[in-house]
């Protein structure tokens, strides 16, 4: 399995002193970040267009092995709800290929908490998207967890946004053969940390799926809780890999 562990963004003010060290300037944050952590989600590009430069400077600045995860524009999810955007999904796509690169990992694609399923809403989601880049759809009301809808995005290899949130199912689905998981904050959303049984249950739900790849984001970014979550669970990732190594042996 390949997995991907980190934030949801990094430039936080709240983080000085808690991850980034004193005396460390804020334009050192990033690669400050990536010394630690092997993915990020960009939430930024939700709210505004990022510039291709932009883009290209922090593909740039990161290791080889380094990932981005990028939040569409809510041009796409929250004002037009899917319809009539393929020009607006094509040229989303075609900017972040051109500055992110090979180092590109999935589109994520977050819709309004008043977004409930229909079969007409679901139909525009599927039909709107490339098949050929990593679609994650995070649905914000609970009436899209059920297996119709998880059967159109596996049959249109998109993938079903599991998350821990305070007011919607904590299953994890698999609609192909990449979970991504984000952690929001229960029951303080965006503040509450986890405790290690609760990160361990998670952990073992998601091996249990058996995806190609594994990508997991902590959004419960305020008072630096995911920095805390991270370390966590990264060691609890390393001591499964030991005992399944022990095993197979």
């Amino acid at each position: 399995m390949n997995w991907k562990i980190g934030c949801s963004g990094f430039y936080y003010p709240e983080w000085r002193d808690i991850f980034y060290p004193k005396g460390i300037p804020t334009r050192k944050w990033f690669e400050y970040y990536c010394w630690h952590f092997d993915t990020v989600e960009l939430n930024g590009t939700f709210y505004r267009t990022p510039k291709v430069s932009q883009l290209k400077t922090w593909h740039d600045r990161s290791p080889e092995e380094f990932r981005f995860s990028v939040k569409a524009p809510r041009l796409i999810t929250h004002y037009k709800k899917f319809v009539n955007v393929k020009s607006e999904v094509s040229d989303f796509y075609h900017l972040v290929t051109e500055g992110l690169g090979e180092k590109l990992a999935c589109v994520l694609f977050q819709l309004p908490p008043s977004f409930s399923f229909s079969e007409e809403r679901l139909d525009n989601i599927v039909t709107a998207l490339d098949a050929a880049y990593r679609n994650v759809i995070e649905f914000r009301h609970p009436t899209w967890w059920q297996k119709p809808v998880y059967d159109a995005l596996q049959q249109h290899n998109l993938t079903f946004c599991s998350i821990s949130h305070p007011s919607l199912p904590g299953d994890i689905i698999k609609t192909g053969n990449l979970v991504y998981y984000r952690f929001h904050g229960v029951p303080e959303l965006y503040k509450s940390s986890y405790s290690e049984e609760e990160l361990d249950a998670v952990l073992r739900e998601i091996l249990s799926k058996h995806a190609d790849e594994n990508y997991v984001y902590f959004n419960n970014t305020m008072y630096g809780t995911a920095i805390g979550n991270i370390s966590v669970f990264k060691s609890q990732l390393n001591v499964s890999h030991v005992l399944n190594h022990g095993e197979r042996s």
